[in-house]
């Protein structure tokens, strides 16, 4: 049975001057789970303004966070096999479908697992069979923050990765599909040497495609952080004593390295010259050394010159919290809507400054934000320019403002 949830909230505040997001959205007006994780239907009417979602641990909060973290391209805010967030009970299919407003007019999006066997999620746009997850590059850019990368700075570098393409995604739609294409080639390049296989012709081939597609990744890569260091600077000076640390953003990598040395071109003959003189080594390894999937993002928090890693956990949030804001606006300079945030537990290590002076920016951006927390009263900053929806065991109702 269908759960229905019409919650309107009133109109935000107007932007502040000269604002690059004003009057531009970028969110859902329709929300869609068939058997997803704890829900088995639901459908959410919102409106364009930031939705907090409240209730206790365990009632499905981060799980509908996760069912719009399905939109974008990847494997969701949790990288949960496809399987595994059919609800329990369920035949094991799967769906969450949305209609969207977007500057370039509203878009319906769909996406699922129609086969309790398959692997590969069906991917609908305005309900015709999309070619693929960079379709949904295309219409939407999601951004999400959890508990779970709290510890961001501390583990390795992958993480970092996929933190950065994410943000990537929202200025190149076509980043997807490299990625995409670049790691089956690493996998297929890795599967040869590992069966031996001795003709070089194939090898060549994989190689061609992580060469082409790894220099692309990595350029792709170093232009977000650029433009992301940037931003983070202009919000610094426009906002003198923000509570959000001066963030210093750099990629490191070999490609990279290569890219500020030489063109496009050289860098991919590089590569793939690496590549094919690592082989041996490789393969003994069962690795490969050389390519930007072993490329790193490093954070610094300039106040106090010191490497994220060394930080305290509420800096390390508010570092960044500091990106992700940097980012949104970015968007609305871009595309002319900032990204859907997802902030799970957001307010759990922010001191009350950190809380409000995020509410405000959020309110500022014109962002759809979905923030989650067991506690309403972190919430109240927002007032009545939020919508409130509270959880329990799945069931969403509309709830009092905090």
């Amino acid at each position: 049975m269908t759960v229905a949830v019409l919650h309107r909230a009133p109109p935000p505040a107007a932007p502040m001057a000269g604002h690059a997001g004003a009057g531009c959205s970028q969110a859902l007006g329709r929300l869609d789970l068939t058997d997803f994780r704890n829900y088995a239907a639901l459908r959410l009417e919102l409106a364009p303004q930031p939705v907090v979602l409240t209730g206790p641990n365990g009632a499905g909060k981060t799980n509908l966070l996760e069912a719009i973290s399905y939109l974008a391209p990847g494997r969701g805010l949790r990288r949960a096999a496809l399987p595994s967030v059919a609800r329990a009970g369920g035949d094991g299919r799967w769906a969450v479908a949305a209609a969207l407003t977007t500057p370039a007019g509203p878009v319906r999006l769909g996406t699922g697992l129609d086969d309790a066997q398959g692997r590969r999620r069906a991917i609908h746009v305005d309900g015709a069979v999309a070619r693929g997850q960079m379709s949904l590059a295309e219409h939407v850019n999601v951004v999400w923050l959890t508990p779970e990368m709290d510890r961001l700075f501390q583990d390795g570098a992958a993480g970092r990765r996929r933190f950065l393409d994410r943000m990537v995604y929202g200025f190149d739609a076509e980043h997807a599909g490299r990625v995409a294409a670049y790691e089956q080639a690493v996998r297929g390049r890795a599967r040869l040497l590992r069966d031996g296989v001795g003709d070089t012709a194939w090898l060549n081939a994989q190689e061609d495609i992580i060469a082409g597609k790894g220099v692309a990744i990595a350029a792709a890569r170093r232009d977000t952080v650029a433009r992301l260091a940037a931003a983070i600077g202009e919000d610094s000076d426009r906002t003198p004593g923000s509570p959000f640390p001066r963030t210093g953003l750099a990629l490191e990598g070999e490609v990279e390295g290569w890219l500020a040395e030489c063109p496009a071109l050289a860098a991919e003959d590089r590569l793939r010259a690496a590549l094919a003189a690592s082989r041996h080594h490789d393969a003994a390894a069962g690795m490969t050394r050389h390519g930007p999937h072993r490329s790193d993002l490093q954070v610094r928090h300039l106040g106090k010159d010191q490497v994220a890693a060394m930080c305290s956990t509420g800096e390390q949030k508010a570092l960044l919290i500091a990106i992700v804001l940097a980012h949104a606006r970015l968007q609305s300079l871009a595309r002319g809507a900032p990204p859907l945030l997802l902030l799970d537990e957001v307010a759990a290590h922010l001191d009350a400054d950190r809380r409000e002076a995020l509410y405000a920016r959020l309110l500022q951006l014109g962002s759809q934000a979905w923030m989650t927390g067991t506690d309403a009263a972190l919430f109240e900053g927002f007032g009545d320019q939020a919508q409130y929806l509270r959880i329990d065991n799945a069931t969403v109702t509309p709830a009092r403002s905090a």
